[in-house]
């Protein structure tokens, strides 16, 4: 089983940056690709952005260009750092990481709240 535990949402204005972390623990070494979904409210959940075991990095339209996520060498770590962020950014984020051991499993950390407003 793959544990994971995300920090870092808060409020922020608009043009802000903000940081979000996820640290997986248990078999890391299952791991082929992580990411960060988010929900809005009265919205559907939609992915903003993956990165897999080998760096390959993948973002959704609305955040490309101002997100970036990237990983730690140990690969346990993804970080999504968010820049100029705006309005529609608001929304609980969530990571995942998607398994391949004996069969493939997708683990969710708790989500985060991101809010952005003045």
């Amino acid at each position: 089983q793959v544990q994971l535990v995300v920090s870092g949402g808060d409020l922020v204005q608009p043009g802000g940056s903000l940081r979000l972390s996820c640290v997986a623990s248990g078999r890391i070494d299952s791991i082929t690709d992580m990411g960060w979904h988010r929900q809005a409210p009265g919205k559907q959940r939609e992915l903003g952005a993956q990165i897999t075991i080998a760096g390959f990095a993948v973002y959704d339209v609305s955040v490309q260009g101002r997100f970036t996520i990237s990983r730690d060498s140990a690969k346990s770590t993804v970080f999504l750092q968010m820049n100029n962020l705006k309005p529609e950014d608001a929304a609980v984020y969530s990571c995942y990481a998607n398994t391949d051991y004996y069969g493939r499993r997708t683990y969710w950390g708790q989500g985060t709240q991101v809010t952005v407003s003045s």
